[in-house]
């Protein structure tokens, strides 16, 4: 691993897919400066994929372009690949991690509770890698992973379902191309069904980039909206399946591109002062928690 990414917390790149791979790429240049920069050694997953090659050739093409020199490919295939020590391996060496887009719950079929999904979480977690994740690899990095669910004009009970995700955020629920597919609804039934959950909804072109410990940032074109409904009222559990429940004192916050915040004692105090409203959401997302 680079001396460079030997000095980092450990980052989450989230990105809400159709993230810019043509001009200035800002959100990729930015998921390999974290990740080192040009002498970053960096690994793409296509797990998520059922056209992994032609993923594969994509995102080649961009970081080669961005400067990077040591890329690899881990097509996941099988769970037997994901446990197989040369892709273990490849994982165990990178500074930066990338997972494709396609579909999340083909992903964790394939690598949740594997050897390589330990070693990202060791990536991470010990070795201070970059870990980027876009469209369905975004929706993957939570513990709870938004597997399924109808857009609709309002929030509808049992409209949607969650199942287990990576582990590297908990307590949140991450959609992704949000207001591009006007996910407000869906991400408002998951909060109203899972009220301890707090709901991020990432616009495309756009990413929420976590420090471990230090902060968050928006980059990107778009903006990152959390839902809190810790604090509702509601009716959810008296009415019947489809039904519209009723959600009183409902929390929105929306933070563009260009928001930054970091915690009042993190490392780096390169963020603006943290609204009392948002600092517990700040807290969660960049706790440093233990290997799981």
């Amino acid at each position: 691993m680079s001396e460079q990414a030997k000095q980092k917390n450990g980052h989450l790149v989230i990105i809400g897919g159709g993230e810019d791979r043509k001009h200035d790429m800002e959100i990729l240049s930015r998921f390999v400066e974290l990740s080192g920069g040009a002498s970053a050694r960096i690994v793409v997953i296509t797990a998520a994929s059922q056209i992994a090659d032609e993923m594969w050739q994509i995102y080649d093409g961009v970081f080669g372009t961005l400067g990077v020199k040591e890329r690899a490919h881990c097509e996941i295939t099988s769970r037997e690949d994901a446990n197989s020590e040369d892709f273990v391996r490849k994982v165990g060496e990178a500074d930066g991690i990338f997972m494709t887009g396609g579909d999340q719950k083909r992903l964790l079929a394939l690598i949740g509770g594997t050897a390589m999904d330990a070693e990202m979480h060791n990536a991470l977690k010990v070795r201070g890698a970059t870990i980027g994740g876009t469209s369905a690899g975004a929706s993957a990095m939570s513990g709870h992973m938004l597997a399924q669910g109808r857009t609709d004009l309002l929030p509808e009970k049992g409209s949607v379902s969650l199942g287990a995700g990576l582990g590297f955020l908990h307590r949140v629920v991450v959609d992704q191309h949000f207001s591009e597919r006007q996910r407000l609804s869906r991400l408002l039934s998951v909060v109203a069904q899972n009220p301890y959950l707090q709901g991020i909804g990432i616009d495309e072109d756009t990413a929420l980039i976590i420090e471990r410990g230090v902060g968050i940032e928006v980059v990107g074109e778009g903006a990152v909206t959390v839902v809190d409904g810790r604090s509702m009222s509601t009716n959810v559990a008296e009415i019947k399946d489809r039904a519209t429940p009723e959600l009183i004192d409902v929390r929105l916050h929306l933070l563009p591109a260009g928001s930054k915040y970091s915690l009042p004692d993190g490392q780096e105090q390169t963020g603006k002062r943290v609204p009392p409203q948002l600092l517990d959401f700040l807290e969660n997302v960049t706790k440093r928690t233990t290997l799981s």
